[in-house]
């Protein structure tokens, strides 16, 4: 996958078995906010992005699977950073804003990922090793469909789109509890809505985002645009937000491009996170 795609942020992966890490470095000085909207999240540093929180900026962003122990790996990623002296600045040193979102997969039982894991995956980024979709780095375990006796392929898709000046990408992990829709409203895999009480979920489910724009935008805009975000899951993710799913949307702005129209950006960005859905388990054939 090419990197401007990513605009001017670094990203990388570790991938183990079953499970994995992607971190996303956005470039110094990156304005972030951000949403939860499914009612089990496993999160790290989102009370911070809410708009009237005093840091505005955020270093990193690391998604994983593991569930809340997988939000280790976001402390080897705080480690790396710390000492490349990146961070917000106080009197005994740089803290670096390192925000978190975790899928729940199999490694949970076995061996979800760690600091050492968070680290090898900012390492990946930072020396430009290929950053691909599918099933690997954070969504090497992710599956969808499980509201359905059997559940299907979930996965890391990436998709881009503009907004007059501006750019934007949508980085997503997608571990549904519901469908993925095509675009016209089909699940692309399993039948009609399901309607049977009897069919259990489990507690195995999530998808998370990661919106990176290259517009200048105030944090306030940036949750905004996180919102417009959970519009694209409702849009490709059928249903979205259960009680089963931590759905979570962090939106970066990296202020390289002045002009760009917000509510045309959010519209862009909903389109985006819907595409990105659609990619990560929709293989070119």
């Amino acid at each position: 996958m090419p990197r401007p795609q990513l605009l001017s942020a670094h990203a990388g992966h570790w991938t183990g078995a079953g499970t994995g890490v992607t971190v996303i470095l956005p470039p110094p000085g990156t304005v972030g906010s951000g949403e939860v909207r499914g009612g089990a999240p496993a999160t790290r540093e989102f009370a911070l992005l809410e708009p009237g929180r005093m840091v505005e900026r955020v270093d990193a962003v690391v998604l994983s699977g593991g569930s809340a122990f997988g939000l280790a790996a976001a402390d080897g990623v705080m480690g790396l950073l710390r000492e490349r002296g990146q961070g917000f600045p106080t009197p005994f040193g740089p803290v670096p804003i390192v925000v978190g979102m975790s899928i729940f997969d199999e490694s949970v039982a076995t061996d979800p990922p760690g600091p050492g894991a968070g680290r090898d995956a900012a390492l990946a980024a930072l020396t430009g090793q290929p950053f691909r979709s599918g099933t690997t780095g954070a969504g090497a375990g992710a599956r969808t469909g499980r509201w359905r006796p059997e559940p299907a392929p979930g996965g890391l898709g990436v998709a881009t789109g503009r907004a007059g000046p501006a750019t934007i990408a949508a980085v997503v992990v997608v571990n549904a509890w519901g469908d993925v829709l095509d675009e016209a409203g089909r699940p692309v895999f399993g039948g009609p809505p399901v309607t049977d009480p009897a069919v259990r979920s489990g507690l195995q489910n999530t998808t998370i985002a990661v919106l990176l724009t290259d517009a200048g935008l105030s944090k306030l805009d940036c949750h905004l645009l996180a919102q417009s975000g959970h519009t694209g899951f409702a849009r490709a993710l059928h249903p979205a937000h259960s009680r089963y799913d931590g759905d979570a949307v962090v939106a970066l702005a990296t202020g390289e491009v002045d002009g760009a129209d917000l509510d045309l950006l959010r519209a862009a960005a909903t389109e985006v996170t819907a595409a990105a859905i659609r990619s990560a388990v929709i293989r070119p054939s």
